[in-house]
């Protein structure tokens, strides 16, 4: 078995060693310079350490696991585009680098090629392997699009975000674990049971991002705190506060909502006391517990010895502890 660490350090060098040899360059410069900023590469780890329960050679599956990778590093290129964002990992952005259709062509074609990655797999798993990857790409769309309506809206409902989330975040997460322990041979049951598994790490994971956001150590978390608060982005924080908040507790936080100038300091300062006065730090960290529960609960019934599940219990435990 290896550790997460080793098969971080594996994938990271497949990766770097990757050679675009057709033209024309500027189609597949953005596409190497994407893929050179690094990340956490969660997604292909995880597929390697669910191959890794079942078989011991993991190089056979980085094709696969290099196509989750670019697939999710193409969604986050057109997330940067769609959201003007001028950084992303400490480097500009590819809009900002080359130009909005450079932005735009380069992520298709990082589409395209993740399709053509995942595709070079046995051809025995090929249809159940490519099926749900076109399903999970579909889903992201549709957990992206819900996002941008959210934008728009005050009465966003607890269910709804949670959807939007397990849509936009958990099934990548999901279908990585499945394809893996497809790959590795596993039963359609302890498939399934790992499909589960990054769902709920999935909600769990980015439950934990809405709390870093308002209750992290800026020193540690590694951009500024609060900017969720300032863009009125419906976080679970936001959706639970006004859900939770009295009348008066309302009328503050819609003043701050809907306030057009304000200063960034104190609007954060103000939120955020309006969230420790409703108590929505600790109904974020129960929804966070209940989640991770129900995670560990799926990992427990995959039957694979337990010894073998340590290193994919261990990630559980540092996303529920994690302070970035």
């Amino acid at each position: 078995m290896f550790t997460a660490s080793e098969l971080l350090e594996k994938i990271n060098s497949h990766i770097a060693g990757l050679q675009f040899v057709r033209t024309p360059k500027g189609l597949y410069d953005p596409v190497t310079y994407v893929l050179s900023m690094g990340g956490k590469r969660i997604r292909p780890v995880l597929m390697l350490m669910a191959y890794n329960l079942y078989k011991e050679d993991v190089v056979s599956i980085f094709s696969p696991a290099t196509g989750i990778e670019v697939y999710h590093n193409y969604t986050l290129l057109h997330d940067d585009l769609m959201d003007r964002a001028d950084k992303r990992r400490g480097k500009e952005t590819v809009h900002k680098v080359w130009n909005d259709n450079a932005a735009i062509l380069s992520g298709d074609a990082m589409l395209v090629l993740a399709y053509q990655f995942m595709a070079q797999c046995p051809v025995e798993h090929l249809k159940e392997v490519m099926d749900l990857f076109s399903l999970t790409a579909l889903e992201i769309c549709e957990g992206q699009q819900m996002d941008m309506e959210f934008e728009k809206r005050n009465d966003v409902k607890e269910e709804e975000y949670l959807e939007m989330i397990r849509l936009k975040t958990s099934v990548l997460l999901a279908a990585s674990l499945k394809i893996g322990a497809l790959l590795g041979g596993a039963s359609a049951d302890d498939a399934g049971r790992l499909y589960d598994f990054g769902m709920n790490m999935g909600v769990a994971f980015q439950l934990k991002d809405d709390w870093l956001d308002v209750y992290g150590d800026v020193a540690v978390f590694g951009k500024n705190i609060g900017g969720d608060i300032l863009c009125n982005k419906k976080t679970y924080m936001l959706i639970k506060a006004l859900e939770h908040a009295d009348k008066e507790q309302l009328q503050q936080l819609e003043h701050w909502i809907n306030a057009a100038e304000f200063e960034p300091a104190e609007k954060i300062a103000a939120v955020t006391g309006l969230y420790n006065r409703i108590g929505v730090k600790g109904l974020c960290e129960n929804k966070m517990v209940e989640y991770s529960n129900k995670a560990m609960e799926s990992l427990a019934a995959v039957s694979v010895a337990d010894g073998k599940k340590t290193e994919l219990g261990k990630l559980i435990e540092n996303l529920m502890y994690r302070e970035v």
